[in-house]
């Protein structure tokens, strides 16, 4: 068990409220119990440095003795508490007319001055109740996501999910990319909860979903008054995730001018809510998703460059299920077994028939798709055994299965061709000789490509250029 993290702001020096407190606590916890008390008596201290003593110490619990004169500076901290994700401080003072003023202003707690030891240990002892609470749910949510989400053994797959734990240790930019339904929401949510950051929020943000006159609303705020019908102070997004992960989906989707103004915030760190002068800071760890192919986006223009460059700093490339097939026997058998517990069925597999049709077909909405396709084939069934009938799908996709072997092989090999010849030509601006000595074959076979897939040269250089 890790001793509690206890800091004591003493802004009273004409009190000994602060020395009591401190022996109080060390007599309880004793000396190495406690991770850290200080001391701030100058009654000159601004609630900004009173904030920067608390992020820099993160304490469990903090508790604050005010003074006279420094009395607007620790209301100001009381007000910032909750806005900045600090620790709600309790507050010790000899005033008990003031204890409700304290509390609206977001104290933890009120204790009378000079302070009692049988009243002030089981009121922070509650407090560390509290937080123990939390950092339990986290590590909870953590063994969930590492143990029931990230399901898969296919190479492709654990490539990526293998980089979650240290990308989890470090504060870089991610933008996960891949098809709909492939994971990218659950990779940043372990990102997240495995991070440094787990006891924070994460906000999760559809960037389609919002209308874009209104994006800019939801990601800073406004203040009272800023446009008709604002009548009260609104916080934004990246406030609401301060100190936490921003999760940004489908961010192709933003509007170029918030674009702008999400890289600046990027780049700085700050931003102004719409109608304010006034310039605010969040410390927010951004990550982004998309399910465009990036480079397909700027070059229809719905991703700046700049910023696609400032959010892919490490990119993780999710693969689609048909992609991982070997995967989808597991898979499905988790979906299995967590909707059978759940509808309380009693359904414990899959007939060989129906297992080989999941793994034949070829996933559009990937694991999204195939988990509702489980979830029907539980509810509508009734044996204990998913047969063929049970797996509902569509029938206008075809299986993998319903082509020959060497006329699939001869499809994939085509579209490799295909692709790598339009991509050899983009790089090398259209320059057919330069894209064959990059392949490494002569121009002539080189050219024998170009004519067999009918790629329009011209087109390319076009793009190129």
């Amino acid at each position: 068990m890790k001793p509690p993290r206890i800091l004591l702001l003493d802004l009273n020096s004409a009190s000994d409220s602060g020395g009591v407190l401190r022996d109080i606590i060390e007599s309880h916890f004793g000396p190495d119990g406690v991770d850290l008390i200080r001391e701030a008596v100058d009654g000159a201290t601004r609630s900004g440095e009173l904030s920067e003593i608390i992020l820099s110490s993160q304490p469990d619990v903090v508790i604050l003795v005010p003074s006279g004169a420094a009395r607007e500076e620790a209301r100001q901290l009381l007000q910032s508490a909750g806005r900045e994700r600090l620790p709600a401080p309790v507050v010790v003072a000899d005033e008990p007319c003031e204890m409700a003023e304290w509390l609206r202003l977001g104290a933890a707690d009120f204790i009378n001055a000079p302070p009692v030891a049988d009243e002030l240990l089981p009121r922070v002892g509650k407090l560390l109740e509290q937080v123990a609470h939390r950092e339990r749910r986290a590590r909870e949510i953590q063994e969930k996501l590492c143990t029931t989400l990230l399901v898969g053994e296919s190479p492709s797959f654990l490539r990526e999910v293998n980089k979650i734990p240290p990308l989890a240790k470090c504060n870089a930019s991610i933008l996960i990319s891949g098809e709909t339904g492939t994971g990218k929401e659950v990779c940043a949510r372990a990102i997240h909860y495995l991070g440094r950051w787990a006891s924070k929020p994460f906000v999760p943000v559809n960037c389609g979903a919002i209308p874009a006159e209104l994006v800019e609303n939801e990601l800073f705020g406004h203040e009272r008054g800023a446009y008709t019908g604002a009548r009260s102070t609104q916080i934004g997004l990246i406030q609401e995730a301060d100190g936490g992960t921003l999760f940004l989906d489908e961010v192709d989707c933003l509007p170029l001018l918030s674009q702008v103004k999400l890289l600046r915030f990027l780049q700085e760190k700050e931003y102004r809510p719409l109608g304010s002068s006034k310039t605010c800071r969040a410390d927010v760890r951004v990550i982004a998703a998309t399910n465009a192919d990036p480079e397909e986006a700027i070059k229809a223009g719905n991703l700046r460059r700049d910023l696609y460059y400032r959010l892919n700093v490490i990119p993780l490339v999710m693969p689609p299920l048909r992609d991982r097939r070997g995967d989808i026997p597991l898979l499905a058998r988790h979906f299995l077994a967590k909707y059978s517990d759940e509808f309380d069925k009693e359904v414990t597999d899959f007939s060989p028939e129906a297992m080989q049709i999941l793994v034949s077909y070829d996933w559009p909405g990937n694991v999204r798709e195939l988990e509702h396709v489980v979830v029907r084939s539980i509810v509508l069934t009734a044996r204990a055994v998913v047969g063929e009938s049970d797996i509902a799908l569509p029938l206008c996709v075809p299986s993998a299965l319903q082509e020959s072997f060497k006329r699939a092989k001869n499809r994939i090999i085509a579209e490799f061709e295909r692709s790598y010849v339009e991509r050899a030509l983009l790089m090398n601006h259209g320059n057919i000789s330069k894209a064959a000595r990059a392949a490494q074959k002569s121009r002539r076979a080189f050219w024998e490509l170009i004519r067999k897939h009918h790629i329009d040269v011209n087109d390319l250089k076009a793009h190129a250029s």
